[in-house]
């Protein structure tokens, strides 16, 4: 998969096998788990992990028996992965440099796809499709594809709260997020995030039936937790941590708060009878 260097020098910096293990990271991975555990059928099920980087979910659900393939277009995180899975008790079925948008599988062949992070690096409308496409492709009838978007207001929400907007050169990419959805960190500042698509909610639903599925969702992933400050010390107390999952997953699909969660789930099925 050819991805921009900025892209491909953001992730070499090797921040993504432990991003989501605190701060909003962590509240994003707890998240998008229980959602995962919604939507995909129950074990044992095939599983291609595109995108899937160190293998974060692509792990814990080969453990749970699935049997989970992975693919990302990082040498890094294949690395990564490959190391993680042979220290696995259960390990990944395979580990694989892929291309969301030409999948090295037969058609019919899994039960599940996860794209939790390829589209928003296809900044191209038509790419997003056929990566889509692709899912559907090699789904079983009656299988799910689970699709990540980064929200378009994400920078909007950073800038503020984390401070960012006292760079004009933030402030000015996050005028150009809002109004274009193409995210453009020309700067290469290390800390920005690099090339991505910033989606409207109905934008993700909206391309996931275009590929001829049927779209659940969007749903919030981190909701209003996405702006939280100390958000550690809240997940590190059990009740209080399913307090805060519990009043995100009540609004999780509350239109007039969808754009405030920094990154946005749906899950599209093939129709049973396709």
């Amino acid at each position: 998969m050819h991805l921009p260097q900025d892209v491909l020098d953001h992730y070499a910096l090797g921040r993504e096998q432990d991003r989501l293990s605190r701060g909003h990271g962590r509240l994003e991975a707890l998240r998008t788990t229980e959602l995962l555990h919604r939507w995909l059928p129950p074990p044992p099920a095939t599983v291609l992990d595109v995108g899937g980087a160190a293998g974060r979910y692509a792990l814990p659900l080969a453990e749970r028996g699935y049997d989970v393939h992975l693919l990302d277009p990082v040498p890094l995180h294949l690395e990564q992965a490959r190391v993680a899975s042979a220290a696995a008790a259960r390990p990944l079925a395979t580990v694989l440099e892929g291309d969301a948008r030409a999948l090295p599988f037969e058609e019919a062949s899994a039960d599940a796809v996860l794209l939790l992070g390829p589209l928003y690096h296809l900044v191209e409308r038509s790419d997003r499709l056929t990566a889509l496409r692709e899912a559907r492709r090699v789904l079983r009838p009656g299988g799910v594809v689970v699709a990540a978007a980064i929200s378009r207001f994400a920078s909007t929400a950073d800038g503020i709260c984390a401070g960012f907007l006292r760079d004009p050169r933030f402030a000015e990419m996050v005028e150009r997020d809002v109004r274009t959805g193409v995210h453009d960190n020309r700067w290469q500042e290390p800390g920005w995030f690099a090339t991505a698509w910033f989606s409207l909610p109905h934008e993700l639903a909206e391309e996931v039936a275009e590929a001829g599925l049927v779209p659940d969702g969007p749903v919030a992933v981190e909701g209003l937790g996405g702006t939280a400050t100390g958000l550690d010390a809240l997940l590190d107390d059990p009740g209080t941590c399913e307090r805060v999952l519990a009043a995100v997953r009540r609004v999780e699909r509350e239109p007039s708060l969808l754009g405030a969660s920094p990154h946005l789930l749906v899950a599209g099925r093939v129709p049973p009878t396709a």
